[in-house]
């Protein structure tokens, strides 16, 4: 395989983990190029999970720098919750966990992550793991996946009611992340 097959593969995989959402799914994109070139099965996992990590990396970072110009208020609880998330060890194990295996949306994740202010290399570092090894799952499993039609399976993921509707709910997640007030959630109030 070609070195500019792989820089086409990385680009690719690159630019949908930029995507703040309804991007297809990185799995979907690496399977497609399996199936449709000779690209050593390692290569195209490693290629695939840094590229989609870095990716996502750059997308929290650019929330974050977004986040910036939201009002202050809104800063402020985000910056509480992601506190509050590394305050405790079991949450932020559970987080690191979310990151590495979870299967709704990462875009989200990551654009949470970069609003409230969290450190952004354990994640990516949990994230890269995780999809490490889904890719290889799903990549080693192409051949079955060959049967169908894989531009349907595309965009299924992107169209269907239910991922439509589990993209939007994790969107509106994000704004309710800033509407909380996380400084006093949980908190018990003076009497007064």
């Amino acid at each position: 395989m070609r070195v500019e097959a792989y820089l086409l593969l990385a680009a690719a995989v690159f630019g949908i983990n930029l995507l703040p959402a309804f991007g297809p799914p990185t799995w979907a994109v690496l399977v497609l190029f399996h199936l449709n070139g000779d690209y050593w099965l390692p290569g195209l996992v490693v290629v695939g999970a840094v590229c989609a990590a870095s990716g996502r990396l750059v997308l929290a970072m650019v929330t974050r720098r977004l986040g910036k110009r939201l009002p202050a208020r809104w800063r402020v609880n985000a910056e509480a919750a992601g506190e509050r998330l590394a305050a405790n060890r079991g949450r932020s194990l559970a987080g690191l966990a979310l990151f590495a295996v979870s299967p709704v949306p990462s875009a989200q994740l990551f654009e949470a992550a970069g609003l409230m202010s969290v450190r952004l290399l354990p994640l990516t570092a949990a994230f890269f793991a995780g999809r490490t090894v889904s890719y290889t799952v799903y990549s080693k499993t192409a051949d079955t996946l060959s049967e169908t039609d894989t531009g349907e399976t595309l965009l299924a993921s992107i169209t269907s009611p239910w991922g439509v509707v589990l993209q939007v709910a994790m969107l509106v997640g994000i704004v309710l992340l800033g509407r909380v007030d996380w400084g006093h959630v949980g908190r018990e109030r003076p009497v007064a």
